[in-house]
């Protein structure tokens, strides 16, 4: 076992460690809806890549920009902001493009294993490093000096490949169950098409439909059928706990490991009485939440909570009125609607709650909106019960990661 740097790893025995391409290689009129996926900072979510909402360029335009073309085992950082993130590239977004705002690392593989240095560099030891050195007081800039500055453990490739598939066992099955959540929530999507959208819901053959509106059914307003609310303004006296009475969620929650639809964890909590001292309002069980400004909104990350919840005041709830919607009718509702097409602001997206609560929406009959909770809400739980599987394998992932790389644990 030795110590060295990413750049004397690098110098030595080959790879690359690079930054995307310049701002003036790479214009925003370059972007296109097909091509070639560009790797964002925002993309980079949970250790891999996100690509739901990914931008593209052409492949002609791509082939100039060659050299940023990301390999099977790259490991890709933020070049500012969130610089405690970073994505392993597998097998299938291989010949991916390394965006502006990142920046690409590929080891030699001989001497220090990609998925091995994507673990490294996960280390809380790693991360406060990288933070301590960064610049920038706002926001923190990497640069490839200061990235190549962090000293890696090098271990025999035996012992690197044994951790490795030791600590990949726990991602195999939050991938495992990613592609399950994905499944299952594609399923109940395609229910509430076929009922809501495409209006062939259980007896539509003997339902009138008058001016596109089935009989019984009636054209109203977002507002009707919930009531809108921001959240509360969660100071940094009360962030940090780690326990508590109530999660405490943020924008970036919605994107933590088992909150793929429903939000199962939270990385702040706070007590029943710091609850009543800032007059926190907490949201029940099964309301919908979703992000009213910025990148959040433009991503539509809607989400549904399992138990009572404070969202921070860059979230908003619709809280259903059980008289006339339901919480599973209402999720649905809102994924579809895209709510960043009714934001306004032009560089920073937000949501008004009055432009909300004023777009228009269909109401079922609650008879019909009962089949259809009826239908969807095993398949919310079993969402429910593989997501806390993931939050728990993820957990204990992180509990393992620094043991072995202390060697605390003999694998």
């Amino acid at each position: 076992m030795s110590t060295s740097t990413l750049s004397e790893i690098v110098e030595a025995w080959g790879g690359l460690i690079q930054t995307g391409p310049f701002g003036s290689q790479l214009h925003q009129y370059d972007y296109s809806e097909q091509g070639i996926p560009v790797v964002m900072p925002k993309d980079i979510r949970n250790g891999r890549v996100d690509e739901s909402g990914i931008a593209r360029i052409p492949e002609g335009k791509a082939s100039q920009l060659s050299r940023h073309f990301l390999k099977a085992g790259s490991v890709v950082f933020p070049r500012r902001g969130e610089i405690s993130k970073c994505a392993y590239i597998n097998e299938e977004q291989a010949g991916f493009l390394c965006g502006t705002g990142c920046i690409m690392i590929e080891p030699p593989e001989e001497k220090l294993r990609s998925k091995f240095l994507f673990y490294f560099l996960g280390l809380r030891q790693s991360v406060e490093w990288l933070e301590r050195n960064a610049v920038g007081t706002t926001m923190l800039n990497l640069n490839t000096k200061i990235l190549g500055g962090l000293k890696v453990t090098l271990f025999a490739s035996k012992k690197q490949d044994e951790i490795v598939e030791t600590l990949s066992a726990y991602d195999d099955l939050i991938e495992n169950n990613r592609r399950r959540i994905q499944l299952l929530e594609k399923s109940a999507q395609l229910l509430y098409k076929e009922w809501f959208v495409h209006l062939r819901f259980p007896g539509h053959e003997h339902t009138k439909i008058i001016d596109g509106v089935p009989e019984g059914w009636r054209r109203t307003c977002l507002g009707d059928l919930c009531k809108l609310r921001a959240g509360n303004t969660f100071k940094p006296k009360y962030q940090g706990r780690r326990e508590g009475d109530l999660p405490f969620i943020k924008v970036r929650d919605l994107s933590r490991d088992g909150n793929a639809i429903a939000v199962t964890g939270a990385d702040n909590w706070v007590t029943l009485d710091e609850c009543e001292e800032f007059r926190g309002k907490p949201f029940s069980k099964g309301t919908s939440v979703f992000a009213k400004i910025g990148e959040g909104l433009r991503q539509n990350r809607v989400r549904f909570i399992v138990r009572d919840t404070l969202i921070d005041n860059n979230m908003m709830g619709a809280i259903s009125d059980q008289g006339v919607a339901i919480g599973e009718y209402l999720y649905f509702l809102l994924h579809e609607q895209d709510l960043a097409n009714y934001a306004g602001g032009a560089a920073i997206p937000f949501l008004s709650s009055k432009v909300l609560e004023n777009v228009g929406v269909l109401a079922p009959p609650m008879q019909l909106l009962l089949l259809f909770q009826a239908a969807v809400a095993p398949m919310l739980q079993q969402v429910v019960n593989l997501e806390h599987q993931s939050a728990a394998a993820a957990k204990a992932r992180d509990l393992l990661l620094p043991k072995l790389m202390n060697g605390d644990i003999a694998v």
